[in-house]
């Protein structure tokens, strides 16, 4: 019998197997990365930014002095105001200004009559030299305007009051000096100045304070309390509705109070202009809450969050006013009730539970309000999530609209100035930082009082007005810096918020005649502000050790 062949080469079954082999691979490749498409999101930029921000904003620090998280950076350290921008009453007196000054009255005034005469302290060559000598001696100020100048205590003093702003801050807010001069004639009978006072040396020209009536209305005794007399360059006034027909023709966007109340002051003013934004894209009025939370973490001896705080101690709300469409809470809410009672129709209100309906999605609602509600668990409750992810492309978070406090500034000029404007400063970073030797190992021994001293004086000039901002407690800490500077510190100051300051009296107004406490956060935002106006600036974590500002490896 003939023997038979197989039918199938082996070449072809071998080529048959690989083909299955290959097939069987595709087709499960092709399984695995439809799987993979279905269950697998990418990592949203958007989102792992928000899990950043939301475990810088809710962290609380151990350190009470952090300059770049404890103390917002705001509109006024972002964006500086060009002179064309600025009111005219705050474009600056410049050297050539006053030279035209002077040419002018050379040409129009006639020469004094006699040398030997009293200093006639209303003649305009008098506050021409004045405002010459201040231009020379404080190069770090920009002056915005004068008062003509009064007599001082003797004939040859004039007293004169100035408006200024810092050259390092960039708003075109405005502060108040008065000095007294000694004004001296040369043999020309031209004016010279002789001597300049200090700080709020020149009381006679201090702003005159309103005259109240000594008796009440009713005929009864002097007031024994008359009210304390206010920064007139501060209006904290709250802004009213109006009437039912401007309530009802007006457009509101409403937030309630969501898991950003106690939270760090970067945390709320990252949520609170996220609103603030969304109500400027939607064209609508911005319901605002003054009342705050002030977090633990800002030096509260208690450990505890305190509430009963006012958006007004901290940051600056008539700019904020100027720059905004707002109505503060309060206010609303009583007129909205007051109006939907005696409306046939109920005012029209659409309620939004999610921050993940856009304002893209609100743009044309025409509800008088839209009320956002934030009633889910953190962090879904957090203000800040409304403008995540795409939402960032439309709606812009206004910082120009925020300024801190004009109260804190005041004192921050005052400290400033009683340093006439020429001081070195060292931030001293110690408190719990000092004492974790895991994280900060030379922290301690770097910032001891020795070490300042050595580290110091190859960067500050012997005699020089040191101003150390800090969150040592103890005031003695820094004695053996006295050996070589005129050290100054925030405590020596203490008077500016004290029961007979102009900070504690407006302060007590808006809180309804309670004092208020200077916290934990004002004494860090007074401390940063000065720090920033020093010649020289000595940082901890830069100039005085090589510990890295955020713990070990993460320089």
């Amino acid at each position: 019998m003939k023997e038979t062949s197989s039918t199938d080469p082996i070449g072809q079954n071998v080529i048959k197997l690989i083909s299955n082999v290959c097939f069987s691979v595709f087709v499960f490749s092709v399984l695995v990365f439809t799987v993979i498409a279905i269950t697998y999101q990418p990592p949203d930029p958007w989102l792992e930014s928000s899990k950043a921000l939301t475990r810088a904003f809710t962290e609380v620090e151990n350190a009470t002095f952090k300059t770049d998280t404890s103390v917002l950076t705001t509109g006024e350290d972002l964006v500086a105001v060009s002179p064309a921008a600025a009111p005219l009453a705050a474009l600056p007196i410049t050297e050539a200004v006053v030279e035209k000054s002077e040419e002018k009255l050379k040409n129009s005034t006639p020469p004094v009559s006699s040398c030997g005469e009293a200093v006639n302290c209303s003649d305009p060559r008098v506050l021409v030299v004045i405002e010459k000598f201040n231009l020379k001696v404080f190069k770090s100020i920009v002056f915005l305007d004068y008062q003509t100048p009064v007599n001082g205590s003797k004939p040859n003093e004039c007293d004169v009051a100035w408006r200024f702003r810092n050259k390092k801050e960039k708003s075109w807010r405005k502060y108040r000096d008065f000095r007294r001069f000694r004004i001296g004639v040369k043999e020309d009978c031209s004016y010279v100045v002789a001597g300049a006072g200090r700080w709020h040396s020149g009381i006679n020209a201090r702003r005159q304070r309103p005259k109240l009536n000594s008796t009440l209305s009713t005929g009864g005794p002097k007031n024994p309390n008359p009210p304390p007399v206010r920064d007139d360059e501060i209006n904290d006034t709250i802004p009213t509705v109006g009437s039912e027909v401007a309530f009802s023709k007006g457009r509101y966007l409403y937030y309630s109070r969501g898991g950003d109340y106690c939270k760090g002051m970067n945390h709320f003013l990252w949520s609170f202009l996220c609103g603030l934004g969304e109500a400027q894209f939607l064209n609508r009025t911005f319901v605002m809450d003054l009342g705050m939370c002030l977090s633990a973490q800002y030096n509260n001896p208690s450990g505890m969050d305190e509430e009963g705080k006012d958006f007004r101690y901290y940051f600056d709300f008539e700019h904020l006013k100027e720059e905004a469409s707002i109505v503060e809470e309060g206010e609303f809410l009583r007129d909205w009730r007051k109006w939907d009672k005696t409306r046939k129709k109920k005012i029209p209100v659409r309620k939004v539970a999610s921050y993940k309906i856009t304002p893209m999605q609100l743009k044309k609602d025409k509800n008088t309000i839209i009320w956002r509600q934030f009633d889910a668990p953190e962090p879904e409750n957090y203000w800040y999530r409304v403008c995540e992810g795409p939402v960032a492309k439309y709606v812009q978070r206004p910082w120009h609209a925020v300024w801190k406090s004009k109260r804190l500034m005041n004192i921050v000029s005052e400290i400033s100035g009683r340093m006439d404007w020429d001081f070195d400063a060292v931030h001293v970073v110690r408190g719990a930082k000092a004492q974790n030797k895991e994280l900060w190992p030379h922290l301690d021994n770097d910032t001891s009082p020795a070490a300042l001293f050595e580290k110091l004086k190859g960067m500050v000039q012997p005699w020089r007005n040191l101003y150390i901002a800090t969150n040592e407690p103890f005031y003695n800490y820094f004695d053996k810096l006295r050996s070589q500077y005129k050290v100054h510190l925030l405590d020596d100051y203490k008077e500016l918020w004290g029961n007979t300051s102009e900070w504690y009296n407006e302060t007590k107004l808006l809180n309804g005649g309670k004092p208020v406490e200077f916290d934990g956060y004002m004494r860090v935002a007074v401390d940063t502000e000065v720090l920033y106006r020093a010649k020289t600036r000595v940082e901890t974590f830069y100039n005085l050790t090589k510990d890295c500002k955020d713990g070990i490896n993460t320089c």
